[in-house]
């Protein structure tokens, strides 16, 4: 459960969350940027175009080996002063990657900077609910997720316009100076949390070995894989069915974008009311809307609805994050860290499960199937998870 709010907590929460959301608006912006300018940065570092995926890989495996390696290790280390060091990091893995002149250091840099990435999500929602009374949890993590998810919209499109107008490096060193940026709004706005003197490296670590904890991460790292599945192969999709133009492939990540801040809100408020209820009723939505986008990617206008559409799962995300903290007991950190490795896990495999039907000869729309396929596994994890949660009970009852 989120931890007791005192005075300093409570006074300016709404500051704490905007300086949190810039420094997920600085993330989200790096995570997603590169993709603009594959070809830049292929043509500077002197290598094939499909070669800088090794570079998005990286930041990726960055993310999934620093969310459990940074909540045990620094399980002792106050909140603010953890953020404001992975803020630092962050920037240095930035400003260091804009610098780099040949490709593998690029590579190596992109996963330095993808290390604070899920530890920073998982305190950040950490410190923002603990800020507000326990029945806003869910809102006050999705505000903090609105930097994510505005990057998709605003930042990423920006940077990838200055990165191809003045060089790819500049994309890169402006995220680092957001990140420099971030971390003195939450020296100024977070306020201080005393360290837990019972904390411990193995204490965080436990939270991977929780039935419900990793019940939860299943249904993060199966559900949410839809999304991706889609959004992924969202332009080629649409300029080959419904003889979209590529030009206004910006458009149609903004419009994806735009359906990830309803998602983001929308499902933040419906979590707030009833979690149980919301997580299956998300992912029977997520279902809905990715299968839909099949039927509708043969028409450009239908195909677009959609795609706003398929952006509003983004609504799982402080659902899951929520749930976390409701499951993980003493290993708050490492479960709300963990949700966003599980994120990046769910990236990679809908992506992948995506392309191998594409390449088997199916339509590019089948990625919606694909994704409509990943919400009913989500939706099928979280049901046996519940299920083994009342039997335990029942147990525990009897016992």
């Amino acid at each position: 459960m989120a931890s007791p709010i005192t005075g300093a907590e409570a006074r300016h929460p709404r500051l704490a969350e905007l300086a949190l959301a810039l420094g997920g608006f600085g993330i989200g912006t790096s995570e997603f940027v590169i993709m603009g300018l594959m070809n830049r940065v292929a043509a500077d570092l002197q290598v094939a175009t499909a070669d800088v995926g090794y570079a998005i890989s990286s930041y990726a495996l960055g993310v999934v080996v620093g969310a459990p390696l940074i909540a045990a290790l620094a399980a002792r280390v106050p909140r603010r002063a953890l953020l404001i060091a992975l803020m630092l990091v962050f920037a240095v893995g930035n400003l260091a990657s804009a610098l780099a002149t040949t490709f593998w250091p690029f590579v190596g840099l992109r996963f330095l900077a993808g290390l604070p990435h899920g530890a920073y999500f998982g305190v950040a929602a950490l410190v923002a609910a603990a800020a507000v009374p326990i029945d806003q949890r869910a809102r006050a993590v999705s505000r903090v997720m609105l930097g994510l998810t505005s990057a998709i919209v605003v930042g990423a499109p920006l940077a990838t316009w200055a990165g191809q107008w003045l060089g790819w490096p500049v994309a890169f060193a402006g995220v680092g100076g957001i990140a420099l940026a971030t971390a003195g709004l939450i020296r100024l706005w977070v306020p201080p949390q005393a360290s837990n003197p019972q904390a411990s490296p193995r204490r965080e670590l436990s939270g991977l070995f929780k039935r419900r904890v990793l019940g939860t991460l299943g249904v993060a790292s199966i559900g949410f894989g839809g999304m991706f599945a889609v959004f992924s192969y969202v332009v080629p999709t649409l300029a080959t069915q419904a003889g979209m133009q590529e030009t206004l492939g910006p458009w149609v990540l903004a419009i994806f974008g735009l359906g990830t801040i309803l998602g983001n809100l929308v499902g933040a408020r419906v979590a707030d009311r009833n979690l149980l209820r919301a997580i299956p009723g998300i992912l029977a939505w997520c279902l809905v809307v990715q299968g839909g986008f099949y039927f509708a990617a043969n028409q450009l206008i239908a195909g677009l609805i959609f795609v706003g559409l398929v952006g509003t799962s983004m609504a799982l995300g402080p659902a899951l994050q929520t749930r976390l903290m409701d499951v993980a007991g003493d290993a708050q950190t490492m479960a709300a860290s963990m949700n966003h490795a599980a994120f990046n896990c769910a990236n990679a495999l809908g992506a992948w499960l995506a392309a191998m039907v594409i390449k088997a000869g199916a339509d590019w729309s089948a990625s919606g199937l694909v994704g409509a396929g990943l919400a009913l596994g989500g939706l099928l994890v979280f049901a046996a998870d519940r299920r083994l949660e009342r039997r335990s009970r029942l147990r525990a009852a009897a016992a």
